[in-house]
């Protein structure tokens, strides 16, 4: 059973968000909130395996971004399955680099929802195809070489220019010259910039 937390100020979206889940063999919604703060306590205390997380609250509230961190926090992490109705590269690129599994918007058909908590579940990360698309059009020169992705696959799994260069057999200069090509096909300018880019583009599967 995939148990699923719903984030979202808006009553009436949880409402249809619950009656389209709940539909569902194998999905458990354990729990609602209304609120980032009430999101974060909701998870400690249902141990949700996926939190679908809008990213704007009410006035004076965090955005869902904000919290993206301390969802993951739990012994076994949730996977954020971030929907909204917001599109931009900024906020893609924000949640992704907080940690956010996927990025789905809320007029995505509610088979393309399920199978992104399903997916989620299982670790494997979901981002609406209509902004990948987008992406890919405004950063025509985002192919990366075999070495690059490699460098870069690393770089996203925590590991530093020494212990890339030492997992590549590479001198931690020539790991430098690869990170150099990658920030400037990707058009950033800091590494968890560029996985998240990657992440958003398809280069990488979200975590």
């Amino acid at each position: 059973m995939i148990r699923v937390l719903l984030a979202d100020d808006h009553a009436i979206v949880r409402r249809g968000l619950i009656a389209v889940l709940s539909a569902e063999d194998g999905l458990d919604v354990v729990g609602e909130a209304a609120t980032p703060q009430e999101a974060v306590l909701l998870a400690r205390s249902t141990a949700p395996d996926v939190v679908l997380l809008d990213l704007q609250f009410g006035v004076g509230q965090e955005r869902g971004t904000d919290v993206i961190p301390a969802l993951r926090q739990a012994a076994s992490p949730p996977t954020v399955l971030v929907l909204t109705t917001y599109d931009n590269d900024q906020d893609v690129t924000a949640a992704m680099d907080a940690g956010a599994g996927g990025y789905l918007l809320k007029d995505s058909p509610a088979e393309e929802l399920v199978a992104a908590v399903r997916r989620a579940a299982d670790g494997a990360g979901t981002v609406d195809p209509r902004i990948s698309q987008r992406l890919r059009e405004r950063h025509l020169d985002t192919s990366l070489s075999a070495r690059e992705l490699e460098v870069l696959t690393l770089v996203a799994a925590g590991r530093t220019n020494a212990q890339i260069a030492s997992d590549l057999f590479l001198s931690q200069a020539t790991v430098k010259t690869h990170l150099v090509h990658v920030f400037d096909k990707l058009g950033v300018t800091r590494r968890t910039e560029a996985v998240a880019r990657a992440r958003a583009t398809g280069m990488l599967r979200p975590e």
